[in-house]
């Protein structure tokens, strides 16, 4: 578990950021990755802490067995390292840059607020596998004649995809947009993640056996019926894309936007690739010397600000509804569970204008056009407090406040009400499927990822496919040997 004084010798380190003013210039990333010998000395600080709940389901959803690879990463056995890791997680190299990394905030050192580096050391094994060529295709030995079906491509149909490969099943992944990675491609920023990432597992699974066929979109362009016929099983693994309407008053107004097709449109033009596609058809958005409101809290809401940032907005006010959080949570109260304390995104660092407590009442309009956004100050009960109301200037303005299910259109359309849904306790309609099997009302057809369990973390999205690829192959074989 690390040196056995080392968290008393060595301070935290993490990795650190290109100045604001230098990373705003450009899309690319911009954290400064550490020295291995840094790496080293940080994965030193594990400590035997009898019970480490960093990769429990308190910190870990994948359960990446962290102790074990800061171990091997502190003795310098960095090829352990990568095959421990990829044991449990598909997809460091992705988890590694944007996860928040629950895991630090289960750390028993992040008792003292000085968690070992968790997520600095995942990236920094991920990006070793890549420099010492340790992510060679892996295929099957021995082919099953089994066929599988996965619609979406995101983090849950390619971890599905992938342990259905190398299980040495016939996988094909069906995705509506013209390449292949959901919204780890679209949606996600390439500063915080460049897309070559996605490319090279794509690549490495096309080595596997798996086979893409890109827009095509089940439900209009191919029926799910027709995926039945021809297969011996199908996941549905769409994601959570519809917005969740704010019922805000002038969002009609020219300039007022939801989040992800702004944010679908940059990484399009960062890919070199048409803004306009039949699922995400409209105008371009650019924030260039606009001044921008972000109606949110949340992380499509800080990509928001750090695209406007980029795109060369003169100003971004982000608004949040809830309470400031406290600077430092009461420790002996949450842990080892996520606390609701302050944090400042990399995005908001950039010089994001930050208002807490504040409802959004209406886009303020001219000829059609908006031109600002009426807020005022609201309770602990989130209700208006009278006399607080104030404008603040607006050119655009992006509503990022989540979202409540799958798209309606295609598979749900096609389905009806054969296919069973249900409201979950954050007003999300998701395919209801059993968390044990992930079967649906139909039968050989599957759900995992977001369309299931609603809008998450991409490494809940990943735990789900790699556990409803094992109820896949367990159905279709009678034993597996995946894992679960």
């Amino acid at each position: 578990m690390g040196k056995v004084t080392g968290f008393l010798e060595i301070d935290r380190q993490v990795r650190q950021y290109q100045p604001a003013a230098d990373r705003i210039r450009h899309f690319r990333e911009f954290t400064l990755p550490m020295s291995e010998n840094e790496v080293e000395k940080q994965a030193a600080r594990c400590m035997d802490c009898g019970v480490p709940y960093c990769h429990g389901p308190t910190g870990c959803p994948v359960h990446n067995q962290i102790p074990d690879w800061n171990d091997l990463v502190y003795t310098g056995d960095w090829e352990s390292a990568i095959r421990n890791l990829h044991s449990t997680n598909n997809f460091p190299d992705w988890t590694g840059r944007i996860c928040p990394a629950p895991c630090e905030e289960a750390c028993t050192l992040n008792l003292e607020d000085a968690p070992v580096a968790i997520k600095t050391i995942e990236q920094a094994i991920a990006d070793k596998a890549y420099e010492t060529g340790c992510l060679a295709p892996q295929p099957a030995a021995i082919m099953t004649g089994k066929r599988v079906a996965i619609i979406g491509s995101g983090p849950a149909g390619m971890a599905a995809a992938q342990q259905l490969g190398r299980a040495g099943h016939e996988v094909h992944v069906y995705e509506r947009e013209s390449q292949p990675g959901g919204l780890m491609r679209y949606g996600i920023p390439d500063f915080k993640i460049e897309k070559h990432y996605v490319d090279a597992r794509i690549r490495q699974m096309e080595g596997e056996g798996v086979t893409f066929f890109c827009g095509v979109n089940i439900g209009l362009d191919k029926t799910v019926a027709q995926l039945l016929a021809e297969y011996d099983a199908v996941l549905y693994c769409g994601g959570s894309e519809k917005p969740r309407p704010a019922g805000i008053p002038g969002a009609e107004l020219d300039g007022v936007h939801d989040a992800m097709p702004y944010l679908v449109q940059q990484n399009r033009r960062n890919g070199g690739e048409d803004i306009q596609s039949v699922a995400w058809a409209a105008r371009p958005i650019l924030a260039s010397g606009s001044h921008v409101v972000v109606v949110g809290g949340g992380d499509t809401a800080s990509d928001c600000v750090g695209t406007a940032f980029r795109q060369g907005a003169v100003r971004v006010t982000q608004l949040d509804i809830r309470p400031r959080p406290p600077e430092k949570e009461d420790k002996l109260a949450v842990w080892p569970y996520w606390a609701t304390k302050m944090r400042t995104s990399s995005s908001q660092a950039e010089g994001a204008q930050r208002e807490f407590q504040v409802a959004t009442l209406e886009f303020v309009g001219e000829e059609g056009r908006l031109v600002g956004v009426k807020c005022c100050e609201v309770d602990e009960r989130r209700k208006p407090v009278a006399g607080t109301e104030f404008i603040i200037r607006a050119d655009l303005a992006f509503i990022a406040i989540g979202f409540c299910g799958p798209t309606e259109t295609g598979v749900l359309t096609e389905l009806g009400e054969r296919l069973n849904t249900a409201l979950d306790t954050r007003r999300s309609i998701n395919v209801v499927a059993d968390e044990n099997d992930y079967r649906t009302s139909i039968d050989r057809f599957y759900a995992a990822g977001d369309v299931r369990r609603g809008q998450s973390l991409v490494v809940w999205a990943i735990r789900e496919g790699r556990q409803a690829a094992r109820a896949i192959d367990l159905a279709m074989m009678g034993k597996t040997l995946l894992p679960a």
